[in-house]
């Protein structure tokens, strides 16, 4: 676990005002005549992606972020959200959630999970397909305030059948009309999904992800494969699924325990030893995504993957309707926080839910970070301190001395909850 050693975690003030003498030039001093739609008072702001930590406002207008110093007059704002005692983060972004509500059949509405979550962007992994992304894109991410992007299935029909396999039926799989569908909705869709796991693919081996590649590079767009692990129909197959993915791929699941339906070990952690190709995966630039959900995390497999060279890219919560239900608790702030108790630094966490998977996302200047002119989507948590016991998804628990806990949200300048925004003010 050397790695981590040089990873401590920054607790309490230290955490908060390492980087607290900031000059405001690097900080986008404001211009004292500007009004602000939004102010944001007190922070206590991290921001991994500029190195900054430590007490600051933050003014908003047009729903973009216009100045954070060190002190911004009430006076010039419209509404003011006092975050005093509360840490600010860029806001938090889900890369593996469900949010097809009546469509997926897992789906939970986007815009319920922010009281659990504080997440103001997510990403639907794969919960449609080609035959029915249409009524997701048209009738539930207009509806939405959270920011949503996507992920198509393979299959034809994406979740809608769960839990019925999806991919049994092979010619369900479909590399011509997923390409075709996420070539006509680049703007918001990020590539393919494929579930590799032998309880979704039964025996077909590599044809799922081949076809997966194949609809990525038929569409014409930079398209990227996310692709599921967890209990692989055998040993050799998880090497074969490392090989195949390609820069920029997204293993989600990356720490699974789950076993195959012959209870083998089939991850990429065997017997106690990481596989090679996983190694050579990340050296590739795969991005490993810990995609906790409801049987996909396990704290054994974790370990050994860190302390043998491979440590997570994004953290995200594969939260739906039934692994919200688990022990488990897959809420991103829980899942960054059982990272906090692994000896992981609050920067580094919330690094792993904003401005990495933004970059995957990669379709909005400034995304994931609290730099001038970035869209204003704020997170903002409480950092409790106190014992605390954590539980995975194979009933492995670790203990920890703190939780970061949901207690505000705000989307493009407009906060959910108080201060309420009349619509038709003038500014």
């Amino acid at each position: 676990m050397a790695q981590l050693d040089r990873r401590k975690l920054l607790t309490g003030a230290s955490s908060l005002l390492a980087l607290g003498a900031m000059p405001a030039t690097v900080l986008g001093a404001s211009d004292p005549a500007e009004k602000f739609d939004l102010l944001v008072r007190n922070a206590n702001v991290l921001d991994p992606s500029q190195g900054l930590s430590g007490k600051r406002d933050i003014g908003i207008r047009y729903g973009q972020i216009r100045a954070v110093d060190g002190s911004i007059d009430p006076s010039r704002a419209a509404r003011v959200f006092d975050a005093a005692g509360k840490l600010v983060t860029p806001g938090l972004i889900d890369l593996h959630c469900h949010t097809f509500p009546y469509g997926s059949a897992i789906g939970i509405p986007a815009d319920e999970l922010v009281a659990h979550q504080a997440t103001t962007t997510v990403v639907s992994a794969g919960d449609a397909g080609a035959n029915n992304f249409a009524a997701y894109r048209r009738f539930i991410v207009p509806a939405s305030r959270t920011r949503q992007f996507a992920f198509i299935h393979i299959a034809v029909a994406g979740l809608a059948g769960f839990p019925v396999p999806e991919l049994y039926n092979i010619d369900y799989a479909q590399p011509e009309a997923a390409a075709r569908a996420v070539a006509e909705n680049a703007d918001m869709v990020l590539g393919v999904k494929v579930r590799m796991s032998e309880n979704v693919i039964a025996k077909h081996g590599l044809e799922p992800l081949k076809r997966a590649v194949k609809a990525c590079e038929l569409s014409g767009v930079p398209a990227k494969i996310m692709c599921h692990i967890g209990g692989v129909s055998d040993r050799a197959l998880m090497s074969k699924i490392l090989d195949t993915l390609r820069p920029g791929d997204v293993l989600t699941h990356c720490f699974s325990g789950a076993p195959n339906i012959d209870g083998e070990a089939t991850n990429i952690v065997q017997d106690g030893k990481l596989l090679p190709a996983a190694l050579e995966a990340k050296r590739r630039g795969v991005v490993f995504d810990i995609g906790h959900g409801g049987g996909s995390f396990d704290y054994n497999i974790a370990e050994a993957a860190i302390a043998q060279g491979i440590l997570p890219d994004t953290i995200s919560s594969d939260v739906h309707v039934f692994s919200g239900n688990t022990p488990g608790m897959p809420y991103l702030p829980w899942v960054m926080s059982k990272f906090l108790g692994m000896g992981f630094s609050l920067s580094e966490v919330v690094s792993m839910a904003t401005q990495v998977p933004a970059r995957v996302i990669g379709r909005i200047p400034k995304h994931g970070t609290l730099q001038i002119g970035a869209p204003a989507d704020l997170s903002v948590l409480e950092l409790v301190e106190g014992p605390v016991e954590f539980v995975d998804t194979r009933n492995n628990k670790r203990k920890g001395n703190m939780v970061l806990r949901p207690s505000g949200t705000i989307v493009a300048g407009v906060a959910f909850g108080r201060p309420y925004q009349s619509p038709f003010s003038t500014r």
